[in-house]
C-alpha cells in the first residue's frame, strides 16, 4: 500500500494512499463542481464516543486546514485535525470491507464495526 504524505499541512495530520486519493478524485469528477472538496471530521457520536464524518463540502471556514492533493483538496478543522494527527485514509473495492476507511494510532478502542472510536 503506498501513502501519500500530505506536507503543506502543519504536523503531518493525515496520510492519504493512493487508493484512496484516485477514489476521491473520481467520485469529485462525477460531482463536476470545483469548489467541492473532500471534508474529514471527527464528531461526537458513535458506540464509542467519537465518529468520522467524511463527505464532500463546498463551505471553507478559515481556520479550516486545506490540503492540495493533485486534483483534489482535503479539508478538515482543527479540533478534528487533533484527532486525527498521524492517521491514515484508505480505500478498498471488495466483496469485503469495500469502502474508505480511517486507521487512526490515536484511537484507543473502537466499536466492532469501526464507525466510531474513544
Amino acid at each position: 500500500m503506498s501513502i501519500m504524505e500530505i506536507r503543506n499541512a502543519p504536523a503531518h495530520i493525515i496520510k492519504i494512499t493512493h487508493p484512496a486519493v484516485n477514489k476521491i478524485a473520481e467520485l469529485l469528477a462525477k460531482e463536476n463542481d470545483n469548489q467541492l472538496a473532500l471534508r474529514i471530521a471527527v464528531k461526537p457520536g458513535g458506540c464509542s464516543g467519537m465518529s468520522y464524518e467524511i463527505y464532500f463540502d463546498a463551505e471553507t471556514n478559515p481556520d479550516d486546514h486545506q490540503i492540495s492533493l493533485g486534483t483534489i483538496k482535503v479539508r478538515i478543522d482543527p479540533t478534528s485535525a487533533n484527532h486525527l494527527a498521524g492517521a491514515t485514509l484508505n480505500y478498498k473495492d471488495g466483496l469485503q470491507d469495500a469502502g474508505f476507511s480511517i486507521d487512526n494510532p490515536n484511537a484507543q478502542s473502537s466499536c466492532g464495526c469501526g464507525a466510531s472510536f474513544s
